[in-house]
């Protein structure tokens, strides 16, 4: 079963609205972990907008309280590489990520960036934490994500959601399997996020059953304030079983 990691960022966006602890994002977590999710995804950003440093801190004591995987992802500045191998997550997801970025839209240029990611994969794999690199269904150059080390690639699900159920939806979702396929083939495990939701999660794991972990946020923070969070998760790890 795929699994689900929730990404806590918009509740670190509310708290940080109010300047303390309210909503808290240890307590969502653990609400969350209580209610049968996976485990937590935490993408700090360099104005610290929502999620901040030390929650990365914070969040590796409750996932290991609840035996769950932390998933930290971002940019890999120097700032950020430090605290994860401070902290050492059980996953760095490398996103590129421009520090003024509004939310991530693209995946890597593998053969462009090769030196860089190599460079932090060498950096923290020997600490124990896997490397996921967030990747293009189109990019054509998966084979360099795996010669300088990648554990998984994060399949960047945008384009799926945005024509989902529209003229071009099979055509895209076929693209996703295709780079799902050349991953496995390659010997790289998958992740997938991005716009995924309780409309379209199902069909695309159905589609490809070989998704490790989604990570969800910005969709689920806004489906639990429409419908409560037990709800919800609920929902979601149902849509997993495909």
């Amino acid at each position: 079963m795929t699994q689900l990691s929730v990404n806590i960022n918009k509740i670190a966006l509310l708290r940080n609205s109010r300047g303390r602890d309210y909503p808290d994002p240890i307590g969502f977590s653990k609400r969350c972990l209580e209610l049968g999710a996976h485990g937590i995804t935490l993408h700090p950003r360099p104005d610290q907008r929502h999620a901040r440093y030390d929650d990365i801190f914070s969040l590796r004591k409750v996932c290991d309280q609840y035996q769950v995987e932390l998933n930290v992802e971002g940019y890999p500045s120097d700032l950020l590489i430090q605290k994860v191998m401070d902290a050492k997550p059980d996953q760095f997801t490398l996103v590129p990520d421009a520090p003024n970025q509004l939310t991530s839209d693209h995946g890597w240029d593998f053969k462009k960036n090769q030196d860089l990611l190599k460079k932090v994969i060498d950096a923290v794999q020997p600490l124990g934490i896997r490397v996921s690199l967030f990747a293009d269904y189109n990019n054509p150059d998966y084979q360099v994500a795996k010669e300088i080390g990648a554990d998984r690639l994060e399949l960047y699900t945008e384009p799926y959601a945005e024509t989902y159920e529209k003229q071009d939806s099979e055509i895209v979702l076929e693209g996703f399997l295709n780079a799902s396929k050349k991953a496995l083939d390659l010997g790289l495990e998958l992740n997938a996020g991005h716009d995924l939701n309780l409309e379209n999660l199902q069909a695309f794991i159905k589609h490809i059953p070989s998704i490790k972990e989604v990570s969800i946020g910005h969709a689920l923070i806004v489906e639990c304030l429409e419908m409560g969070i037990e709800t919800v998760i609920g929902k979601y790890l149902e849509a997993l079983k495909g």
